[in-house]
């Protein structure tokens, strides 16, 4: 078997993670990040491709002579054309799950940071403003309780689930707006326009499809409660920049933070650089150490089992 790991650059820092593991199963070929002419150019000898955010689309499955499976280092498979892999019979496995603390955590590490302005009263405290107070403490920035606060969340799967277990402890109301009915007594389930009518917070953390393609948009800002805080951890394509640029810079949000971008990485002329009260991260949400270790091992149990003529985790 050969085995190509096409973007081996995004998955480890300073060899922090043992990829090798993968040589049990074959010859494997690591690529940093391959580029499109040379995954064209060289996929047509792989039996096997584990990848992260590499494209493989139907172009890439023409010339795909002796593919049989793709491991994805990551739950979602967007950068797959599904449908091309079914028609030559190529399983596709995804790690389900895996970053759902890491996620839920950043996601919470934006609303700490926005409702006790952390980061403001560090840069206060670093230019010598605490040094010139005539008092013990400084009230210069608001700062606010989770408490009675409300939440909505869009998705609930593994992730929003995990999310509203957090804000539940917080003592905040928890609003959920999915396409697949679910039994949770704790939360309440309402239409996408009265989540965002009501809530404090909005948070997606669906999957990018064509549904939630741009769903966060000038149209969907405006329904937003003045004032509400947005976060996405969830893909960049679900959100129309322009849009968001523009409902921060017009005061209608308080503040948002995103760890995706519709192109990453984040090109010289995105919008969302300058806009105000923005927090931004490079796409690190999934990315502690402990999570990358529970990752490699989610995808070498689905090779194992993909050889052993049982695959799980199975999207195509």
């Amino acid at each position: 078997m050969k085995i190509l790991i096409a973007d081996c650059a995004t998955l480890a820092q300073n060899n922090d993670l043992p990829l090798t593991v993968f040589e049990e199963y074959g010859d494997v070929v690591y690529n940093p990040n391959i580029s499109r002419d040379e995954l064209l150019e060289t996929v047509h000898e792989y039996d096997i491709i584990l990848c992260n955010k590499t494209i493989i689309d139907r172009s890439v499955f023409e010339k795909a002579k002796k593919l049989k499976y793709i491991g994805l280092f990551a739950t979602g498979y967007n950068n797959i054309d599904i449908i091309a892999a079914r028609e030559r019979g190529i399983v596709v496995c995804n790690a389900g799950s895996y970053s759902t603390s890491a996620v839920a955590q950043q996601t919470f590490a934006y609303i700490l940071n926005h409702y006790n302005a952390v980061n403001k009263y560090n840069d206060f405290v670093s230019n010598g403003g605490w040094q010139q107070s005539p008092t013990f403490s400084v009230l210069c920035f608001p700062t606010d309780e989770l408490k009675d606060k409300t939440i909505g969340i869009i998705g609930y799967g593994s992730i929003g689930r995990r999310v509203a277990e957090i804000a539940l402890a917080f003592e905040m109301r928890v609003l959920v707006y999915t396409r697949t009915p679910k039994e949770d007594n704790r939360v309440t389930f309402v239409s996408l326009d009265e989540l965002l009518q009501k809530s404090d917070i909005v948070t997606p953390h669906c999957p990018l499809n064509d549904e939630s393609r741009e769903l966060f948009n000038k149209d969907t800002f405006a329904k937003f409660k003045d004032g509400a805080f947005f976060i996405n951890t969830a893909r960049g394509g679900v959100v129309n920049e322009q849009d968001l640029a523009d409902a921060l810079n017009s005061g209608k949000l308080s503040g948002a933070a995103i760890d995706v971008l519709t192109e990453e990485p984040m090109s010289k002329d995105c919008v969302l650089k300058t806009a105000k009260n923005l927090v931004i991260t490079p796409h690190t949400a999934w990315a502690p150490l402990s999570t990358r270790e529970r990752l490699l091992g989610i995808v070498e149990d689905n090779i194992k089992a993909f050889l052993n003529g049982n695959p799980k985790n199975k999207v195509s």
